[in-house]
Formats: C-alpha cells, structure tokens, sequence
C-alpha cells in the first residue's frame, strides 16, 4: 500500500487523487477530523466531485460528540484497506494525522483503558485544568510530557491513564516500529513561506465558504471534547460567542494551524522510511510514481 503523508496544506489530497488514477487505487482517510460526520469545511474534506470518482474510506464515521479514538480508528482502517487489497485496488492511506498512519501501517497495540481513572482525571482536569496534570506528567514520563502540549489536555490524561494502568511510562506503551502493511511513505511538503501563504489562503476561504454556518448547524459541537477544539471550529465557536471578531478568529486559526504544521513537520520527518516529494514540483505524480516504483524494485 501507499501512505501520502505530511503537512497540513501541502497537497496531500490532489497527489493521492492523481496517484489513485494512476494506479487504481482507493482512499483511506487517516486526517483525525476528517472521520467526523458534517466537519466538512473546517477540514478541507474533498467534495463529491473533487474525488473525482474515487472511492474515499473512513470518512464521516463519527458524531461530534465522539471522542477521537485510535484504537477505534485503526479497526476501521485496517478493515478498508483488506478489503481493498482483497479487491485487486491499491490502498493509499492519506492524511496528515501521525498517529493514525502508525496505527495502520506498523504493528500497533493500545494499552487498555479504565472508565473509573479516566472519569477520575477527566473530573481533575475540568478543575484544575491542564497545567497541573501536565506537571505530574513530567514528574512521571518527561519524555511523553515534552511531546505532548500543555494545553491538550485530552492526551495529558490518556497518558496519566496508561501509567496507572501499566505502571510503566506511557512512552513504553510506543512501540517501536514493525510493518503491518509493506508499504510506501511518500511524504509532501512545501518551502515554509508558500505553506504559510496556502494557510492563510485556505483559513480565508474556509470562512468565505460558511464554515460559521457549518459550526451552527453541528448539533452537539460544543459537547464534542475532541471536536470542539479542532483548528477552525474552536475559534468560530468562540466567534459565535462574541469573544473573537471575524479577523481575529481568521487570525487565530492560521497562527493555529502553522503551530501545528510544525509539529507535522518533527513528526514525519523523524522517519527515514519517507520519500519526501515538493508539493509545488510541476512533475510531482510523475516523481510520486517513481518513488513507488522504486520501492517496489
């Protein structure tokens, strides 16, 4: 199978399109947000005829209320990409989500989870907030502390749960990796000033296209723990809410989004497994190809 992976707004999803034509192949979304039912502006998710007759998997499975699982989200991945192996078709895993692309492609087992600790730490964070359980994080793995951000508190807890349940630090539950699938990882990216400048852009036409009129009509956003704090829809949230303008929503999501690109960014280019593509190369699908038939050499 093909992984097309990287950062937010490199043109990820037009390579995979083009690759799919070329080698009839299917899409299997590994973009965390992309897998919510009616988040569709935010995302960037292609349109019916952006895919271009394409068949897209893993799309639009949860509700918003729903909080983001891997462990769930690697069952349904795996089971798209055999089916479509199973079916002659090459699979192509898109999307810019490390984690996911790793619960797919590598040998990948989720420690447990225990209702009564994580409603215990869930009560801690709503609070206290995240600052403190990020320090006890430290205190217990400092090296899961320093990849995880302060302010996510989603994560500071999963990972206080792990060490409850394991005993061990959720950095040993990380394993390190073995193949699932024999694949190709081609990674795209772009010169840092023209990304930037695409953010920007996108963010603009994001709220040009109604993404306020999206957010309002997501019943249950606001309860959404994942959801709600995706780029994009926690600012026009806080917009309906009166606590950002316009501009500063706009403002917020872009300086947001190229954050996150960063993290995107050390992530993925961690792993030498990847073939790194110009996403502005005139020739990129032909160079993409010839990755993929290298590899297959």
């Amino acid at each position: 199978m093909i992984a097309v992976v990287g950062p937010t707004a490199a043109g990820k999803s037009a390579l995979s399109i083009a690759l799919a034509h070329a080698l009839g192949g299917e899409v299997v979304n590994a973009d965390s947000m992309q897998l919510y039912r009616g988040m569709d502006i935010g995302t960037a998710k292609l349109t019916a005829d952006e895919r271009e007759d394409v068949p897209h998997h893993v799309l639009d499975v949860w509700d918003v209320r729903e909080p983001a699982s891997v462990a769930a989200y690697q069952e349904l991945a795996r089971a798209a990409v055999d089916d479509i192996l199973a079916r002659g078709r090459v699979p192509l895993l898109v999307g810019g989500s490390g984690l996911y692309v790793r619960a797919v492609l590598e040998e990948f087992e989720f420690p447990g989870t225990d209702p009564a600790i994580r409603e215990r730490l869930e009560r801690e964070l709503a609070a206290v907030g995240p600052a403190p359980l990020h320090e006890r994080l430290r205190t217990l793995d400092e090296p899961a502390a320093t990849k995880i951000l302060p302010s996510n508190g989603r994560r500071i807890v999963r990972a206080l749960e792990v060490i409850e349940l394991t005993g061990a630090p959720f950095t040993a539950s990380l394993p390190s990796p073995t193949p699932y699938y024999p694949s190709v990882q081609l990674g795209v990216d772009r010169e840092a000033g023209a990304l930037d400048q695409r953010i920007a852009d996108r963010v603009d036409l994001m709220w040009a296209a109604g993404l306020l009129d999206e957010v309002r009509g997501l019943d249950g956003l606001r309860e959404g723990r994942t959801a709600s704090r995706a780029l994009g829809y926690q600012q026009a949230l806080a917009q309906l809410d009166g606590e950002f303008t316009r501009e500063q929503a706009v403002e917020d999501t872009v300086r947001a989004t190229r954050r996150f690109v960063r993290r995107q960014r050390s992530w993925f280019r961690r792993d030498p497994r990847i073939t790194w593509l110009d996403g502005a190369s005139p020739t990129l699908t032909e160079d993409a190809l010839a990755a993929c038939a290298a590899a297959a050499r």
